[in-house]
């Protein structure tokens, strides 16, 4: 096999993998957040920031990732 085509599925490993991380991630921290607010529903304001942050950690992670393979494809590919 090439060093294109590794690359290609080595690229298409980190976007897979780091979509379902990035899926399971979310849901994991949103059935925290619902059962906390559940639990104390007067400290919602509180733990609705922390989730919107933290679900906006995990997508960053997710599109780093992203970009990584992207360059690995661009710099492999465009030679």
């Amino acid at each position: 096999m090439e060093v294109n085509g590794i690359v290609a599925i080595a690229c298409g490993f980190i976007i897979s993998l780091g979509a379902i991380s990035a899926c399971f991630g979310i849901c994991l921290m949103a059935r925290k957040y619902f059962e906390a607010a559940a639990r104390q529903p007067e400290i919602v304001g509180d733990l609705q920031t922390s989730a919107f942050v933290l679900a906006g950690m995990i997508d960053a992670a997710f599109i780093i990732g992203t970009g990584i393979a992207a360059w690995f494809a661009a710099s492999t590919f465009l030679q």
